[in-house]
């Protein structure tokens, strides 16, 4: 028997150091909640689990891309729905003065109602903004919904501007939706007819069909958009779900781990205490 080296003794110092970092990595993942807390964990695993991760956050910039991009389109369909309101109360208004129970008194008040009313149509084009950018000017729009820059873009092109000027006091109405001016009608500040009153009507109609037109290309980019946004939200979704998979702790199994390793760790104690004790049986010999 030999006293000198405690082999005995060493070999359950070593399990118990190896079960003791057992136990504090089963620690570790069960205070996270995740099962990879370092690459040495799992070195591959991790490597995907943040590629995924990455995915993930990019789609979730894209879903918040093109919410943004639904609120930049809502502000301009709202202002258009209130332009489109003008032009029909201008309709109205050259209607009731196409009619010949209309006094030349009450065309000059319906002529001012009117300039009024197409220099609101104005405002609303020039002052309709989404963060500093004008909506309503006649330009293209693009919305990064994505990572690929060609597939996952969304471009709202409008062919007009939703804009008009007045009733102008040199001869003319000189109205127009973006690039379609409207028709000459001459009308004056002092004087306006029936018959120039009904040639107006047309021109406010072409107007209004073009200002639909600006609304049919906002709603159809909406669209777009929404159906873009419903797609990244399941995608995200099931890029999380891949990512649990691989990162988070199953709880129940990592329960009986640490159970175990702290039942062998105690086991362990107890098998160093033997070993000392056994090496007091040489004393024995010497007596």
């Amino acid at each position: 028997m030999r006293i000198n080296t405690n082999v005995a003794s060493l070999t359950a110092q070593e399990s118990a150091v190896n079960v003791g970092k057992n136990l504090s990595s089963s620690l570790e993942k069960l205070s996270t909640g995740l099962r990879i807390n370092k690459a040495s964990d799992d070195a591959s695993g991790m490597a995907i689990a943040d590629k995924l991760r990455t995915q993930a956050s990019a789609v979730g910039q894209g879903i918040a891309n093109a919410n943004a991009a639904n609120t930049f389109i809502q502000i301009a369909d709202k202002a258009m729905a209130e332009q489109s309101n003008i032009m029909d109360i201008v309709k109205t208004k050259l209607m009731q003065a196409s009619t010949s129970t209309t006094s030349s008194d009450g065309r000059v008040a319906i002529l001012n109602d009117i300039k009024a009313l197409l220099s609101q149509f104005d405002a609303i084009s020039s002052s309709t903004n989404y963060n500093g950018t004008t909506l309503l000017q006649g330009a293209d729009f693009d919305f990064q919904i994505g990572e690929d820059s060609t597939n996952d873009k969304i471009t709202v092109a409008t062919t007009y501007g939703a804009t008009t000027t007045s009733i102008a006091s040199s001869g003319g109405a000189a109205g127009k939706v973006g690039l379609k001016s409207l028709a000459s009608t001459g009308v004056t500040t002092t004087n306006i007819t029936a018959s120039m009153a009904l040639a107006a009507m047309s021109t406010i109609d072409a107007a209004l069909t073009n200002l639909n037109t600006v609304r049919s290309e906002f709603g159809s980019g909406q669209n777009q958009i929404e159906s873009a946004l419903r797609n990244m939200m399941t995608t995200r979704t099931n890029l999380k779900a891949a990512e649990s998979i691989i990162r988070d702790v199953d709880y129940a199994a990592e329960s009986a781990n640490f159970n175990k390793q702290n039942i062998i760790a105690q086991a362990g104690t107890y098998a160093i205490s033997q070993a000392n004790a056994i090496q007091q049986n040489v004393l024995r010999l010497l007596q």
